[in-house]
């Protein structure tokens, strides 16, 4: 009888779990919405966005922007301010091989739409103790002369 009551707790709470757990990672709309909001918010004022991005404003559990100068290195990143001043043009992914992800970023964000550019990379250290790379997919677009993303982990 105790053996059915812990396989019958065990189910409820892998039931509660799901829910908080899927609920501490952003969405791909969430992603393209956080992207819209800082883009809305460069057009007014820029280097108080970059700067407000630096801090952490607009970063959300999972999701955060980062952007990119006409120069290829980081203007801001909601997750890891320190990388500000750094190429990112020159940034690779994390895959086995990796691949040039800050040249495709610069690509993606000259078509002047919103862009999707896959790649494999690694949460926020404080989601992601472990930091093991994961499938993601970033929103990218070209905001005055800053390239900017917003990205989801799959």
């Amino acid at each position: 009888m105790r053996k059915i009551q812990a396989m019958c707790a065990a189910a409820v709470f892998s039931l509660v779990a799901l829910p908080a757990f899927a609920g501490d990672t952003g969405t791909p709309a969430e992603a393209k919405a956080l992207l819209e909001k800082v883009a809305a918010a460069m057009k007014v004022n820029e280097a108080q966005t970059l700067t407000a991005i630096n801090k952490g404003d607009y970063k959300d559990r999972d999701l955060y922007p980062f952007c990119g100068g006409p120069d290829g290195k980081y203007s801001a990143h909601g997750a890891n301010p320190t990388v500000v001043g750094q190429d990112l043009k020159g940034l690779m992914d994390k895959a086995t091989p990796p691949k040039p992800l800050g040249q495709e970023i610069y690509a993606a964000g000259q078509t002047g739409k919103i862009t999707e550019v896959a790649y494999t990379w690694v949460r926020p250290k404080d989601v992601d103790p472990d930091q093991k790379p994961v499938a993601k997919v970033s929103y990218i677009t070209k905001i005055g002369d800053q390239v900017c993303g917003v990205g989801y982990y799959k």
